[in-house]
């Protein structure tokens, strides 16, 4: 079962990261020397995801703009002498096949993953929220892949999360039956700590079959006058057609300006140049 599609929804509005995110998408924020989405690329890439579809609106063409060509910025490059910035900049235009899909109506990740149902048609496909970064040695979406491929089954990522911050997940009722790997009994939309059936939240990352639209065109919009994929989830979980994988590495929610500051360091860090520079002027800012 070969596994070629990702869906990346990105035309949410961002509001969590105003005012940055008036005219730039959340998408575009630079952590350390690349934008956002460029981290969710690279992670499809590396899993071997070949085709990624960006569920976007008409507010975000910048998205699909940084994974084309810019001749004139080549050209001058070039002509610079500048090879190294030239080759980095073309293989960010060379890194997938991108498709888009406008949502023209913001109505939740439910309806977004919808609006692909014409580009995956009856094939298995990926989902990696756009704003959800996850480093591992194995890519976090890969890990997903291979727990499908062997089950034939849809899987959701989830990782673990401190009881005062379920409220802001959908957590799962499930059972492990393998280290890491669970059957999904249920799912919870954001529920107050004391009714969470457990901490495992979902992270933003699926892998989900052709069957999935059947539940999400099914869906009635919640209290928001949105679909939410949660919903259509609970479908798949009653059904006992519905995994869950605890998914090993290091994340950051880059709409949460903690996680986001701390992704910039986090990279920085990574670079011989800066390390040490940074922990010094860190270094100044910190109480004696």
């Amino acid at each position: 079962m070969e596994i070629t599609k990702v869906v990346v929804p990105v035309a949410g509005w961002g509001t969590r990261s105003l005012p940055a995110t008036k005219n730039v998408p959340k998408e575009m924020l630079p952590i350390f020397k690349k934008p956002v989405v460029q981290y969710i690329v690279e992670e499809a890439q590396a899993a071997g995801l070949k085709d990624v579809v960006f569920i976007t609106n008409r507010n975000k063409t910048i998205i699909e703009d940084h994974f084309d060509y810019n001749l004139a910025l080549e050209t001058l490059l070039e002509s610079s002498g500048k090879t190294e910035l030239l080759n980095t900049v073309r293989q960010t235009a060379e890194m997938a096949n991108i498709i888009t899909v406008r949502q023209k109506k913001q109505l939740g990740l439910g309806h977004a993953v919808l609006c692909a149902k014409e580009v995956v048609k009856n094939e298995p496909f990926a989902v990696m929220v756009g704003d959800d970064l996850m480093f591992s040695m194995e890519p976090g979406i890969k890990q997903l892949i291979n727990v499908a491929q062997s089950e034939h089954m849809p899987v959701v990522g989830v990782m673990e999360v401190p009881a005062d911050k379920v409220s802001s997940y959908g957590i799962i009722e499930a059972e492990e039956f393998s280290s890491g790997l669970y059957r999904v009994r249920d799912l919870v939309e954001k529920p107050k700590p004391s009714e969470a059936p457990s901490k495992l939240a979902i992270v933003g990352r699926y892998v989900l079959f052709p069957d999935i639209f059947e539940h999400l065109e099914a869906l009635k919009p919640n209290k928001d006058g949105e679909y939410q994929l949660t919903d259509a989830l609970k479908g798949l979980a009653k059904n006992g057609r519905l995994l869950a994988v605890k998914i090993r590495g290091q994340r950051f929610d880059a709409g949460d300006w903690v996680d986001y500051l701390a992704a910039n360091i986090y990279f920085a860090l990574q670079d011989e140049e800066l390390r040490y520079p940074l922990i010094s002027k860190l270094r100044d800012f910190m109480p004696v």
